[in-house]
């Protein structure tokens, strides 16, 4: 399979389009993840868990990296979850293990690709040339019925690129989310007539009447990107470090 086929197929997994440097940096996040325990996954600070694959209910690294393996192949060559899950549970009987159901495969399948995607994309709107030309983004949800009503509160939001919002509410922000995140140049902002934010959304507490910030689900306030590209080696675990440490050199 060429490169521009490939490219083409992966696109049409989530976003139907995605320039080669997004799908490239996609690739490499998830070539770049370090195999956790699930246990160990639970202990670790949300800033690290992007850092960190795991599956909860399997407790062997061999049959955890190979969830990662077949995921970062899935990306690689354009294949669907069906395809991912068929050769994952075919991986999983051989070995005596029963096979993940399709709602669990969806789930593992869409949340590391989208998140592997998102952070290529967050890395493309970074850029000093693109943030120059397009300094404000925009949030989106799917804009149907199913959006978990702590995502809408987020919809249509406009914020600037720099602003310390997206360190919390980069998606994806829950598993088998769906939100995305646009760029927006300064002449769009003002033809839309769009409000520039610099407050966060809160939400009403309906039992207390208090008003809070409102948060992404729980295990997903925090921007993988970021992480993923600035790591602060200083405040990892020391077994992180030194898995870190390991892949990239």
């Amino acid at each position: 399979m060429d490169n521009e086929t490939t490219h083409n197929n992966v696109s049409k997994i989530i976003y139907g389009n995605v320039d080669d440097f997004v799908f490239t940096q996609a690739v490499e996040y998830l070539k770049e993840k370090i195999v956790v325990m699930p246990d160990t996954y639970k202990q670790l600070q949300e800033e690290y868990k992007s850092l960190a694959f795991s599956v909860a209910g399997y407790t062997e690294l061999n049959i955890l990296q190979e969830f990662l393996i077949k995921l970062t192949k899935a990306v690689e060559g354009g294949q669907t979850r069906q395809t991912f899950a068929k050769d994952m549970n075919t991986f999983l009987e051989e070995r005596g293990f029963v096979g993940i159901n399709p709602s669990r495969a969806k789930t593992i399948f869409e949340t590391n690709v989208q998140t592997a995607f998102n952070v290529g994309h967050f890395e493309s709107m970074s850029t000093d040339i693109v943030k120059k030309m397009r300094p404000y983004w925009r949030y989106e949800t799917a804009g149907d019925g199913h959006v978990r009503d702590e995502h809408a509160v987020m919809h249509g939001k406009v914020y600037s690129a720099s602003d310390p919002i997206w360190d919390i509410w980069y998606p994806p922000n829950g598993f088998n989310c769906r939100c995305s995140v646009v760029s927006l140049s300064k002449r769009q902002v003002k033809e839309q007539g769009l409000k520039v934010e610099d407050e966060p959304e809160y939400t009403l507490n309906l039992e207390t009447g208090e008003l809070s910030p409102s948060f992404p689900d729980k295990g997903f306030s925090n921007n993988p990107a970021k992480e993923k590209w600035q790591p602060d080696l200083s405040s990892f675990p020391d077994y992180l470090q030194e898995a870190y440490k390991a892949r990239v050199n």
